[in-house]
Order: C-alpha cells, then sequence, then structure tokens
C-alpha cells in the first residue's frame, strides 16, 4: 500500500457536493483495499484533492469513478510526513460541536522563508556559541510572529525557518510582523540580527516526495534573493493578497531553477506598519 494525493478541476461544484462525494468514497472503500484519509476542496478555484492509501493510483480512481464519477485529472504518490507538514493535516478534522459538518479547508498554501543576513560571518566573527544564541533570538521572534498570524513551521534550515500558511494575506501580515519584530529587536541589542523573506503561494505539487515543490523553490530564490531587511513577494501573492499601496518596485529578475525572469514584488513593510 502506497499514500497518494489526487486533484480533481470541478468548477461550478459546491461545497457539499465534495462533502456527499468524499461519503461515497468511504462507503465503497472498502471493496477495492482503499483506505481515504481527507480531502481539501477549494470552492473559488474549483479544485478538490483527495488523500488515501491505496493499493496503486488505478485502484483509487477506480474508487471514484464507482462512487461518483468524478476522476481526478492526476494522481502522484506521496509521503504523509510532507502532506502533514505543508497541509496540517493528514485525516478529516473533528466537527466542532455545533457544526454538522467539518470545516472546509482550500489546500492552496502560502509558503514564507526566513534567512538571517550574513550568518556565516556572524559564526566566524562570534564564535559557535555566541552565533548559536543569536540564532535562537530569531527562531523566538519569528515563531511568536507564527503563532499570532496563525502560520505553521515546517522546518528549520538552519540560519532560518520555512513556514506555510493556509491565508495569504495572514502570510504577509506575518511577514511584516517578523521585520517589525527584528527592528524593535535590534534596538535593545548590542549585535542586531538583519533577516531576509521570500514569500510564495500554490496549490500541491509533488516533487520527489515534497508537496509544493516549485512554490517552496520560489520562496525560498525570493528569500535568497531579498537584501537586508527586505520582503521580496512573487506575483501570485502581489495577486491574492488585493490591492495594497505597500507592494512596489516590481521587477523582473532571474533566479536559479527558473528559466524565465520572475516577476519580483518588494514589500514595504515599514509603509504597511504605518497604515
Amino acid at each position: 500500500m502506497a499514500i497518494f494525493m489526487d486533484r480533481h478541476d470541478l468548477e461550478g461544484i459546491t461545497a457539499a457536493d465534495i462533502a456527499e462525494a468524499h461519503r461515497k468514497d468511504l462507503d465503497i472503500q472498502d471493496r477495492y483495499g482503499v483506505k481515504f484519509l481527507t480531502y481539501w476542496f477549494d470552492e473559488r478555484r474549483g479544485t478538490a484533492f483527495c488523500l488515501m492509501d491505496a493499493p496503486d493510483a488505478q485502484t483509487a480512481q477506480c474508487v471514484h469513478r464507482e462512487a461518483h464519477g468524478f476522476v481526478a485529472g492526476e494522481v502522484v504518490e506521496v509521503a504523509l510526513s510532507a502532506v502533514e507538514a505543508f497541509l496540517g493535516r493528514i485525516h478529516d478534522p473533528e466537527p466542532a460541536s455545533e457544526q454538522s459538518s467539518v470545516e472546509m479547508d482550500a489546500a492552496h498554501r502560502a509558503i514564507l522563508f526566513t534567512d538571517i543576513v550574513g550568518s556565516t560571518e556572524m559564526t566566524s566573527r562570534l564564535g559557535d556559541r555566541m552565533a548559536t544564541e543569536l540564532v535562537r533570538a530569531h527562531d523566538a521572534v519569528v515563531r511568536r510572529c507564527l503563532a499570532r498570524c496563525s502560520g505553521r513551521e515546517v522546518k528549520h534550515t538552519g540560519d532560518g525557518i520555512m513556514a506555510t500558511f493556509v491565508s495569504t494575506t495572514a502570510a504577509v501580515d506575518c511577514a511584516i510582523a517578523i521585520q517589525q519584530g527584528f527592528e524593535r529587536y535590534n534596538q535593545g541589542n548590542i549585535e542586531p540580527l538583519h533577516i531576509r523573506i521570500g514569500l510564495d503561494c500554490g496549490e500541491p505539487v509533488e516533487d520527489s516526495n515534497d508537496l509544493f515543490g516549485s512554490t517552496v523553490q520560489l520562496a525560498a530564490r525570493l528569500c535568497a534573493s531579498a537584501s537586508a531587511d527586505q520582503i521580496l513577494v512573487s506575483e501570485s501573492i502581489f495577486r491574492e493578497y488585493g490591492t495594497a499601496d505597500f507592494f512596489a518596485h516590481a521587477t523582473h529578475r532571474r533566479l536559479k531553477g527558473f528559466s524565465k525572469p520572475v516577476l519580483v514584488f518588494q514589500c514595504d513593510w515599514c509603509k504597511a506598519a504605518i497604515q
């Protein structure tokens, strides 16, 4: 048995339709030796993703075909650890006592990377012990902001943190809060910390058992391309956040791993703070 995630493009289908389709999958899954774990649905984009334990992708498709006819456009094998890290769950959430059904959750996620500028030089100059303390200070500031903005830490990169958000707005607000936090930190500490941040968003893409393959890569490249105290966001983030005049200096940049120049926006977090 292996873990698979599939994608359905279902324009015009409602959340109630998807919930009923999921119930029908559960009703007949045992006939095929399949176990459907959970699903995500984005009514605005008309996309649904199912997570299941199945003998193979074809068998999982057979359940969909017999149960309701919504056959997936693609099916990929994934790692449960990657799914849980990026999407936050691998089972249907329990409904609240006042709800008759679980709250719908879209699989669309925003990805944020932070990076301490000059961390290698910092370690060489201050030594491992002091550098480790500064990394811990970075972690404390970033994790406080993640907690306030409903962000989920995916992993620590050694000199930064990778996080995921259900809400693109929350991801941008968190990035702004992080830079504000380090501005306050630097006012009261002899050894300042300067951070750069990159943001992108997208839907599940599997690449070597790593969800959000291209989205993660772009967010990481934007972070690496940013200057000290800077936030760089993708065109997708810019469009999803909505009208905001603190996004400025749109430029096309050549980023490692991307064949074409990428449109990049700088987030003026000082201006955002004033607003």
